[in-house]
């Protein structure tokens, strides 16, 4: 009788031991006796304030890249929005664009990443200064006139902007059109159907290829 006396305290104890293990393993998923080690968190290969590059198919975008000499024809900002990736970038609207629909909207899936080199610079408060001020143009027309306009913009113009305006950094030196390749008969046509007989030579403008020879930036993703 007396062994019987305290079998039951000692299978509670047994019983409530094991159900607090079992609590602490759920809980404490990385608890060092549970023999599991603690992951190491991913290191993306992208970082915000990387500026992304692409060629593009339309025959503006050609009209670009023969007029720039230049294999790119369109440019974004990568930012880091609640942990998921997108490019800022300027198209019909200026919007954001999940990351990975923008590299398939390139000719064969290719992209260059730029960054730079020294991004120490980009700090959180940098960077939240240029998605805070990249909002002035969320939702705004692109800009096929490429006119050195706030009311609308186009694509390598809207990623110096903002580096500059909100970074104090400058990218590129700005040009005239008059600067570029304006003979070939393809950016002809298209000049002609921008601004008929009036082309504004003198006009500031800065072309993807402008930013993708940047002495202040790096590459670290090429996939062409």
């Amino acid at each position: 009788m007396k062994s019987k006396k305290f079998l039951f305290p000692l299978i509670t104890f047994v019983i409530s031991f094991g159900c607090a293990l079992f609590i602490s393993l759920k809980v404490f998923p990385n608890n060092p006796f549970t023999g599991i080690k603690q992951e190491k968190p991913v290191v993306s290969k992208y970082k915000d304030g990387d500026v992304i590059f692409q060629t593009s198919e339309s025959k503006q975008c050609e009209a670009v890249r023969i007029a720039t000499n230049s294999k790119f024809s369109h440019c974004g900002i990568i930012y880091d929005i609640d942990g998921k990736w997108f490019v800022f970038e300027a198209v019909q609207p200026v919007k954001l664009t999940p990351l990975e629909d923008w590299i398939k909207h390139g000719r064969d899936n290719k992209y260059v990443v730029k960054r730079l080199k020294n991004d120490a610079v980009l700090k959180p408060e940098v960077l939240q200064k240029m998605k805070d001020y990249s909002q002035q143009f969320d939702g705004k027309e692109y800009d096929a006139y490429f006119e050195w306009t706030d009311n609308r913009i186009y694509c390598s113009e809207l990623v110096w902007k903002i580096y500059k305006n909100a970074a104090g950094i400058e990218l590129s030196k700005l040009r005239e059109l008059k600067d570029f390749n304006l003979t070939d008969s393809r950016v002809q046509k298209i000049l002609k159907e921008r601004y008929g007989n009036d082309i504004p030579l003198d006009e500031k403008v800065v072309a993807p290829s402008d930013l993708a020879d940047s002495s202040l930036l790096k590459t670290v993703i090429d996939t062409y």
